[in-house]
Protein backbone atom coordinates (compact mmCIF):
# COMPACT_ATOMS: atom_id res chain seq x y z
CA UNK A 1 0.00 0.00 0.00
CA UNK A 2 1.38 3.33 -1.14
CA UNK A 3 1.52 6.35 1.98
CA UNK A 4 0.79 10.25 1.47
CA UNK A 5 2.09 12.48 3.75
CA UNK A 6 0.25 15.37 5.98
CA UNK A 7 0.75 18.18 3.74
CA UNK A 8 -0.22 15.57 0.63
CA UNK A 9 -3.61 15.07 2.27
CA UNK A 10 -4.34 18.09 3.32
CA UNK A 11 -4.02 19.59 -0.50
CA UNK A 12 -5.90 16.41 -1.47
CA UNK A 13 -8.77 17.15 0.70
CA UNK A 14 -8.85 20.65 0.25
CA UNK A 15 -8.17 21.30 4.07
CA UNK A 16 -5.10 22.50 6.34
CA UNK A 17 -2.53 20.40 7.51
CA UNK A 18 -3.13 20.71 11.40
CA UNK A 19 -7.02 19.55 10.38
CA UNK A 20 -5.25 16.65 8.89
CA UNK A 21 -3.22 15.88 11.86
CA UNK A 22 -6.36 16.43 14.18
CA UNK A 23 -7.97 13.71 12.10
CA UNK A 24 -5.31 11.41 11.94
CA UNK A 25 -5.02 12.00 16.17
CA UNK A 26 -8.90 11.28 16.63
CA UNK A 27 -8.46 8.00 14.65
CA UNK A 28 -11.00 8.92 12.15
CA UNK A 29 -8.54 8.22 8.94
CA UNK A 30 -8.41 4.61 8.75
CA UNK A 31 -5.31 3.43 8.23
CA UNK A 32 -3.76 6.20 9.29
CA UNK A 33 -0.16 5.69 11.38
CA UNK A 34 1.99 7.75 13.65
CA UNK A 35 5.69 6.65 12.82
CA UNK A 36 7.71 9.40 15.78
CA UNK A 37 6.19 12.43 14.97
CA UNK A 38 5.04 12.19 11.78
CA UNK A 39 1.49 10.86 10.07
CA UNK A 40 1.57 8.31 7.34
CA UNK A 41 -1.96 8.37 5.54
CA UNK A 42 -2.87 5.40 2.84
CA UNK A 43 -3.19 7.21 -0.27
CA UNK A 44 -6.90 5.83 -0.92
CA UNK A 45 -8.05 7.11 2.38
CA UNK A 46 -11.01 8.99 2.25
CA UNK A 47 -11.25 12.32 4.13
CA UNK A 48 -13.08 12.38 7.37
CA UNK A 49 -16.69 13.55 6.91
CA UNK A 50 -17.77 16.82 9.27
CA UNK A 51 -18.21 15.36 13.27
CA UNK A 52 -22.31 15.24 13.93
CA UNK A 53 -22.83 17.96 16.63
CA UNK A 54 -23.69 16.55 19.64
CA UNK A 55 -28.07 16.71 20.15
CA UNK A 56 -29.16 19.85 21.74
CA UNK A 57 -32.65 18.34 22.40
CA UNK A 58 -34.14 20.49 25.82
CA UNK A 59 -33.87 18.13 28.57
CA UNK A 60 -36.55 19.98 30.98
CA UNK A 61 -39.47 21.94 30.82
CA UNK A 62 -37.49 24.88 32.00
CA UNK A 63 -34.91 24.84 28.62
CA UNK A 64 -37.69 23.95 26.24
CA UNK A 65 -39.17 27.13 27.55
CA UNK A 66 -35.87 29.21 27.60
CA UNK A 67 -35.66 27.88 23.96
CA UNK A 68 -39.26 28.44 22.90
CA UNK A 69 -38.84 31.92 24.39
CA UNK A 70 -35.86 33.00 22.66
CA UNK A 71 -37.40 31.59 19.52
CA UNK A 72 -40.50 33.42 19.90
CA UNK A 73 -42.26 30.37 18.84
CA UNK A 74 -45.67 30.39 18.77
CA UNK A 75 -48.49 27.43 19.82
CA UNK A 76 -45.61 25.57 21.91
CA UNK A 77 -46.17 24.87 25.24
CA UNK A 78 -44.34 28.08 26.66
CA UNK A 79 -47.48 29.97 24.61
CA UNK A 80 -49.55 27.51 26.04
CA UNK A 81 -48.75 28.35 29.77
CA UNK A 82 -48.47 31.97 29.39
CA UNK A 83 -51.93 32.10 28.46
CA UNK A 84 -53.05 29.33 30.62
CA UNK A 85 -51.51 30.56 33.63
CA UNK A 86 -52.42 34.49 33.54
CA UNK A 87 -56.05 33.73 33.02
CA UNK A 88 -56.68 31.19 35.47
CA UNK A 89 -54.38 33.23 37.94
CA UNK A 90 -55.99 36.43 37.09
CA UNK A 91 -58.94 34.86 36.96
CA UNK A 92 -58.95 33.55 40.91
CA UNK A 93 -58.68 37.47 41.51
CA UNK A 94 -61.00 38.90 39.78
CA UNK A 95 -60.21 39.52 36.11
CA UNK A 96 -63.26 39.37 34.30
CA UNK A 97 -61.04 38.70 31.14
CA UNK A 98 -62.28 35.71 29.30
CA UNK A 99 -60.02 33.02 28.29
CA UNK A 100 -60.54 33.84 24.09
CA UNK A 101 -59.79 37.41 25.45
CA UNK A 102 -56.49 36.84 27.40
CA UNK A 103 -55.42 34.66 24.47
CA UNK A 104 -56.01 37.17 21.92
CA UNK A 105 -54.20 40.10 24.06
CA UNK A 106 -51.25 37.74 24.27
CA UNK A 107 -51.55 36.66 20.55
CA UNK A 108 -52.28 40.11 18.91
CA UNK A 109 -51.07 42.74 21.68
CA UNK A 110 -54.03 44.43 21.09
CA UNK A 111 -57.77 44.35 22.64
CA UNK A 112 -60.89 43.13 20.49
CA UNK A 113 -63.97 44.94 19.99
CA UNK A 114 -66.68 43.34 22.48
CA UNK A 115 -69.82 44.89 23.63
CA UNK A 116 -69.25 44.35 27.18
CA UNK A 117 -67.12 47.11 28.98
CA UNK A 118 -63.67 46.12 29.71
CA UNK A 119 -61.74 46.69 32.95
CA UNK A 120 -58.76 48.67 32.19
CA UNK A 121 -56.92 47.23 34.87
CA UNK A 122 -57.77 43.61 33.42
CA UNK A 123 -55.94 44.26 30.38
CA UNK A 124 -52.75 45.67 31.90
CA UNK A 125 -52.47 43.19 34.62
CA UNK A 126 -53.04 40.17 31.35
CA UNK A 127 -50.31 41.85 29.46
CA UNK A 128 -47.86 42.75 32.46
CA UNK A 129 -48.51 38.87 34.12
CA UNK A 130 -47.11 37.55 30.44
CA UNK A 131 -44.18 39.75 31.23
CA UNK A 132 -43.99 38.31 35.12
CA UNK A 133 -43.77 34.82 33.16
CA UNK A 134 -41.28 35.54 31.17
CA UNK A 135 -39.23 37.30 34.18
CA UNK A 136 -39.83 34.05 36.21
CA UNK A 137 -38.16 31.91 33.21
CA UNK A 138 -35.06 33.90 32.62
CA UNK A 139 -34.83 33.70 36.45
CA UNK A 140 -36.04 30.36 37.41
CA UNK A 141 -32.42 29.34 38.46
CA UNK A 142 -31.44 31.83 40.83
CA UNK A 143 -32.47 31.82 44.67
CA UNK A 144 -35.75 33.51 45.96
CA UNK A 145 -34.69 36.59 47.10
CA UNK A 146 -36.76 40.40 48.24
CA UNK A 147 -35.57 41.56 45.05
CA UNK A 148 -36.82 39.38 42.78
CA UNK A 149 -40.35 39.39 44.57
CA UNK A 150 -40.36 43.08 44.87
CA UNK A 151 -39.57 42.89 40.65
CA UNK A 152 -42.33 40.27 39.97
CA UNK A 153 -44.77 43.07 41.84
CA UNK A 154 -43.57 46.22 40.14
CA UNK A 155 -43.95 44.03 36.66
CA UNK A 156 -47.53 43.36 37.69
CA UNK A 157 -48.98 46.47 38.98
CA UNK A 158 -46.89 48.99 36.85
CA UNK A 159 -49.30 51.07 35.01
CA UNK A 160 -52.80 50.06 37.02
CA UNK A 161 -54.95 52.28 38.85
CA UNK A 162 -53.75 50.89 42.20
CA UNK A 163 -50.20 52.54 40.81
CA UNK A 164 -51.31 55.95 41.45
CA UNK A 165 -52.71 55.65 44.85
CA UNK A 166 -50.23 57.61 47.59
CA UNK A 167 -50.92 54.89 49.67
CA UNK A 168 -50.41 51.66 47.15
CA UNK A 169 -46.50 50.91 47.23
CA UNK A 170 -45.70 49.39 43.39
CA UNK A 171 -42.87 47.27 44.14
CA UNK A 172 -42.48 47.76 47.68
CA UNK A 173 -44.24 46.16 50.77
CA UNK A 174 -47.79 46.94 51.69
CA UNK A 175 -48.16 50.59 53.90
CA UNK A 176 -51.59 49.96 54.99
CA UNK A 177 -52.91 46.53 56.91
CA UNK A 178 -54.96 44.25 54.86
CA UNK A 179 -56.39 40.34 55.09
CA UNK A 180 -57.17 37.53 53.53
CA UNK A 181 -60.20 34.98 53.44
CA UNK A 182 -60.96 37.25 56.72
CA UNK A 183 -57.75 36.38 58.56
CA UNK A 184 -55.35 38.72 59.63
CA UNK A 185 -51.76 39.41 57.92
CA UNK A 186 -48.41 40.50 59.13
CA UNK A 187 -48.98 44.02 59.90
CA UNK A 188 -46.96 46.23 57.53
CA UNK A 189 -43.89 46.93 59.89
CA UNK A 190 -43.26 43.38 60.31
CA UNK A 191 -43.15 42.51 57.13
CA UNK A 192 -39.78 43.18 56.01
CA UNK A 193 -38.81 40.74 58.83
CA UNK A 194 -40.94 37.96 58.16
CA UNK A 195 -39.95 37.59 54.71
CA UNK A 196 -36.31 37.64 55.72
CA UNK A 197 -36.77 34.74 58.07
CA UNK A 198 -39.25 32.65 55.60
CA UNK A 199 -36.20 33.20 52.58
CA UNK A 200 -33.50 32.22 54.86
CA UNK A 201 -35.20 29.00 56.28
CA UNK A 202 -36.26 28.56 53.34
CA UNK A 203 -32.92 28.87 50.74
CA UNK A 204 -31.44 27.13 53.65
CA UNK A 205 -32.45 24.09 51.96
CA UNK A 206 -30.19 22.17 49.68
CA UNK A 207 -33.04 20.40 47.90
CA UNK A 208 -36.88 21.50 47.19
CA UNK A 209 -39.25 18.86 47.37
CA UNK A 210 -43.31 19.90 46.47
CA UNK A 211 -43.94 20.02 50.29
CA UNK A 212 -41.12 22.51 50.72
CA UNK A 213 -42.47 24.63 47.61
CA UNK A 214 -45.63 24.30 48.98
CA UNK A 215 -44.88 25.51 52.72
CA UNK A 216 -42.92 28.45 51.45
CA UNK A 217 -46.54 29.31 49.41
CA UNK A 218 -48.66 29.36 52.62
CA UNK A 219 -46.14 30.97 54.48
CA UNK A 220 -46.08 33.90 51.63
CA UNK A 221 -49.73 34.01 51.43
CA UNK A 222 -49.83 34.40 55.37
CA UNK A 223 -47.52 37.24 55.31
CA UNK A 224 -49.69 38.52 52.30
CA UNK A 225 -46.53 41.47 51.92
CA UNK A 226 -47.82 43.72 49.49
CA UNK A 227 -51.26 45.61 49.29
CA UNK A 228 -52.87 43.19 46.32
CA UNK A 229 -51.32 41.44 44.48
CA UNK A 230 -50.07 38.60 46.70
CA UNK A 231 -51.74 35.70 45.06
CA UNK A 232 -50.18 36.07 41.73
CA UNK A 233 -47.03 36.44 42.96
CA UNK A 234 -47.03 34.06 45.50
CA UNK A 235 -48.31 31.47 42.31
CA UNK A 236 -45.52 32.78 39.78
CA UNK A 237 -43.29 31.92 42.62
CA UNK A 238 -44.85 28.45 42.70
CA UNK A 239 -43.92 28.22 39.14
CA UNK A 240 -40.62 29.18 39.50
CA UNK A 241 -39.46 26.79 41.90
CA UNK A 242 -40.97 23.95 39.74
CA UNK A 243 -38.92 24.73 36.74
CA UNK A 244 -36.18 25.28 38.93
CA UNK A 245 -36.11 21.74 40.44
CA UNK A 246 -37.34 20.06 37.76
CA UNK A 247 -40.74 19.43 38.73
CA UNK A 248 -44.67 19.62 36.85
CA UNK A 249 -45.56 22.73 37.52
CA UNK A 250 -49.46 23.48 38.07
CA UNK A 251 -52.19 25.97 37.36
CA UNK A 252 -54.71 26.48 39.47
CA UNK A 253 -58.17 26.67 37.69
CA UNK A 254 -61.75 27.60 38.24
CA UNK A 255 -63.16 23.94 39.29
CA UNK A 256 -60.06 23.53 41.96
CA UNK A 257 -60.06 27.06 43.02
CA UNK A 258 -61.96 26.62 46.13
CA UNK A 259 -59.84 23.38 46.91
CA UNK A 260 -56.99 25.45 46.90
CA UNK A 261 -58.58 27.77 49.33
CA UNK A 262 -59.31 24.85 51.87
CA UNK A 263 -55.95 23.36 51.12
CA UNK A 264 -54.30 27.13 52.19
CA UNK A 265 -56.52 27.31 54.81
CA UNK A 266 -55.61 24.00 55.99
CA UNK A 267 -52.19 23.51 55.41
CA UNK A 268 -50.76 24.02 59.52
CA UNK A 269 -53.16 21.37 60.16
CA UNK A 270 -53.55 18.77 57.67
CA UNK A 271 -51.67 19.21 54.85
CA UNK A 272 -52.67 16.56 52.04
CA UNK A 273 -56.21 19.11 51.27
CA UNK A 274 -53.75 21.67 49.35
CA UNK A 275 -51.04 18.94 48.21
CA UNK A 276 -53.47 16.61 46.62
CA UNK A 277 -55.26 19.92 44.74
CA UNK A 278 -51.94 20.42 43.21
CA UNK A 279 -51.13 16.97 42.27
CA UNK A 280 -54.48 17.37 40.62
CA UNK A 281 -53.50 20.32 38.83
CA UNK A 282 -49.96 19.00 37.80
CA UNK A 283 -52.03 15.57 35.99
CA UNK A 284 -53.33 18.32 33.76
CA UNK A 285 -50.21 19.84 33.13
CA UNK A 286 -48.56 16.29 32.18
CA UNK A 287 -51.34 16.12 29.72
CA UNK A 288 -49.93 18.93 28.43
CA UNK A 289 -46.31 18.36 28.79
CA UNK A 290 -47.19 14.79 26.81
CA UNK A 291 -48.67 16.78 23.83
CA UNK A 292 -45.81 19.18 23.31
CA UNK A 293 -43.71 15.93 23.78
CA UNK A 294 -41.74 18.01 26.51
CA UNK A 295 -39.96 15.29 29.19
CA UNK A 296 -40.48 15.35 32.72
CA UNK A 297 -39.54 13.43 36.19
CA UNK A 298 -42.90 11.02 36.94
Amino acid sequence: MNYISVAEAAKKWGISERSVRNYCAEGRVDGAELIGKTWTIPENAEKPGRKKKASAEPKTLLEVLKTEKSAKLSGGIYHKIQIELTYNSNHIEGSRLTHDQTRYIYETNTVGITADAVNVDDIVETANHFRCIDFVIDRASANITEALIKQLHFILKSGTSDSRLDWFAVGDYKKVPNEVGGKDTAAPEEVADAIKKLLADYNSLEEKSLSDILDFHYRFECIHPFQDGNGRVGRLLLFKECLKYNIVPFVIDEKLKMFYYRGLTEWPREKGFLTDTCLSAQDTFKSWLDYFRVPYEE
